[in-house]
């Protein structure tokens, strides 16, 4: 998933993927402890984009804020 896509998501539709990737983590931690893990990479992976869906989330507070910020002057 890169940026471009989370970009073009709603609010709630990045809300529910950050959800879904940490569910995602949690299994992948668990598939990692009993062995079963063939990709080591995912983890990390599914981090990252975690990481990019907040991101995005924070840029749209900021930018919010700063509109609000605006309006009142």
């Amino acid at each position: 998933m890169d940026v471009r896509t989370i970009r073009e998501m709603t609010d709630d539709a990045i809300l529910d993927a950050i959800e879904d990737h940490k569910e995602m983590i949690y299994k992948y931690r668990f598939q990692k402890a009993s062995g079963q893990l063939e990709n080591l990479n995912a983890i990390r992976n599914t981090r990252r984009i975690i990481a990019r869906l907040k991101t995005v989330q924070r840029e749209r507070q900021l930018a919010a804020a700063q509109q609000q910020t605006a309006q009142k002057e």
